[in-house]
């Protein structure tokens, strides 16, 4: 396991972390995203978006309401958020298991809720809002792939100060 916790100042900031993480990402990977309302979930994937090669003009939000989005790149972004899903409800009609499985990067939004098989690849990032603008990340990276993500995103140029 290993773990890395940066502060961001703002929305730009978080935005700017995410495509830095995107940009080192080179395997799939499930990306689980936890905290409260606003706290900066989809931003962050707005710029995973952008790291992993999806097109600017291509808008990225949450898919509150659609549950599942996926937006073509360098590794296919399955985008998710279970917000408006029961803990544990089952999400076999929308392909969890294969999106989690396959060749691509899964970020999912209120992964909390999730009720599927663990998932021994993955990084978990829990947001924090400290100030109006400012965001804690605490990254927990769990196996090969997503350990060797994270100290890559820790190295000079990380667009946010480590804690």
């Amino acid at each position: 396991m290993t773990e890395l916790t940066v502060v961001s100042a703002s929305a730009d900031q978080t935005r700017t972390l995410g495509e830095w993480c995107g940009r080192w990402i080179a395997a799939p990977l499930a990306i689980f995203l936890q905290g409260e309302l606003g706290s900066g979930k989809t931003v962050f994937v707005q710029g995973l978006a952008r790291g992993l090669g999806v097109p600017a003009r291509t808008y990225v939000t949450s898919p509150s309401f659609t549950l599942a989005n996926e937006y073509p790149a360098r590794l296919t972004l399955f985008h998710l958020d279970l917000y408006r899903r029961e803990p544990g409800a089952d999400l076999g009609e929308i392909g969890v298991a294969d999106m989690l499985s396959g060749d691509g990067v899964t970020a999912i939004e209120w992964a909390e809720r999730l009720n599927a098989p663990a998932v021994a690849d993955r990084l978990e990032i829990r947001l924090e809002v400290t100030a109006p603008d400012a965001r804690r990340l605490s990254f927990v990276a769990y196996g090969q792939a997503a350990s060797t993500l994270l100290k890559a995103v820790d190295s000079p140029g990380l667009p946010c100060r480590k804690e």
